[in-house]
């Protein structure tokens, strides 16, 4: 008899510390996805970009704080601060590093080979030594990337269309990133066949846009077009304050340009692109392998023209570019 209650009762135990151990063991597995963000954790990039992030888990099953935990690493616009963000992610052993923007892939590509890393908007991956191709990445990171053919042609030539008196254009880029270069030389060759001269007007950091924007009204120049990066967009309020004191028409990559009151952006739909960057975490943590994931690559851009913007400027945009943007901001 006294051998029976103990069978029961040993069993009994075990049913009660089954469900406790699985619990464990599940808590014990829950993902951890490193984020390596150039912004604050104040800033509207949490809005834009890893509020976007997170709806994207959420929509694929992944709860932040109930089954996927997140490590935000905030580089608060300086870049030198990088590479001991990504060193303390690749201590923590994190499962995945999602990373926004080139110099954030670059370092977090630098620091570790093991850990997959998702990428969006690193500027061109396979130039920068990031993936083999786009199609085979080939190593631990894949991701998604605003590269495509003739993209910064087709800003000037709209920024050309709009405004058509302008015969210069000062281009604000960053020049520590090489697929910069890139996009103004193909930028360069546009300008030849619209009869337009380019002044290139390089930043690397903060503490350059006073000298830059020295140099744009020096030439006098009436239009501008910025590329974007993680450099120009944290300081974007900045820049379309300046083009509007000095009324110079701004053309853009990214729509939040135009929301802080810039004239015109051509673009991907950069939230969006956030949000799609769960789906290739959501098959990481399911088995999927980065270097069997193909880069993806925008299929659609949005022109955004703000109208109370070019009135300020005493512009008419004329009606042949405005039925041709996705949204007009009155």
């Amino acid at each position: 008899m006294l051998r029976s209650t103990a069978l029961v009762a040993t069993i009994g135990l075990g049913i009660l510390a089954a469900p406790l151990a699985a619990e464990a063991q599940r808590a014990a597995k829950i993902p951890i996805v490193g984020y390596l963000n150039p912004g604050a954790a104040s800033g509207s990039l949490v809005r834009l970009r890893v509020d976007e992030v997170r709806q994207g888990l959420r929509e694929l099953g992944w709860v932040e704080g109930r089954n996927i935990a997140i490590e935000y690493r905030w580089a608060e616009g300086k870049f030198e601060r990088f590479p001991d963000l990504a060193a303390d992610l690749v201590r923590l052993k994190v499962d995945v590093i999602v990373t926004a923007g080139t110099e954030a892939a670059l370092v977090a590509k630098r620091a570790t080979g093991m850990i997959p890393i998702v990428m969006v908007d690193p500027g061109d991956p396979v130039a920068s030594g990031l993936v083999a191709s786009l199609a085979h990445p080939g190593g631990n990171a894949t991701g998604l990337t605003t590269i495509t053919p003739d993209l910064a042609a087709k800003r000037l030539q709209l920024l050309k269309e709009a405004v058509p008196k302008i015969s210069r254009v000062a281009v604000l880029w960053n020049s520590a990133l090489p697929v910069a270069e890139v996009a103004l030389n193909e930028m360069q060759a546009a300008a030849v066949a619209l009869g337009v001269e380019l002044q290139s007007v390089r930043v690397q950091g903060p503490s350059e846009f006073e000298n830059a924007f020295a140099a744009i009204t020096k030439e006098r120049t009436a239009a501008l077009i910025v590329f974007p990066d993680p450099l120009t967009f944290i300081h974007r309020e900045l820049i379309v304050n300046f083009a509007a004191k000095n009324r110079i028409s701004a053309m853009s990559g990214a729509r939040e340009f135009v929301d802080a009151g810039g004239l015109m952006s051509y673009g991907p739909n950069y939230p969006d692109m956030f949000r799609r960057a769960a789906t290739y975490v959501d098959k990481i943590l399911k088995g999927a392998k980065p270097a069997d994931l193909p880069v993806e690559q925008p299929t659609r851009f949005e022109l955004v023209i703000n109208l109370k913007t070019a009135k300020a400027l005493g512009l008419t945009i004329p009606r042949s570019i405005l039925v041709r943007a996705d949204q007009v901001i009155q």
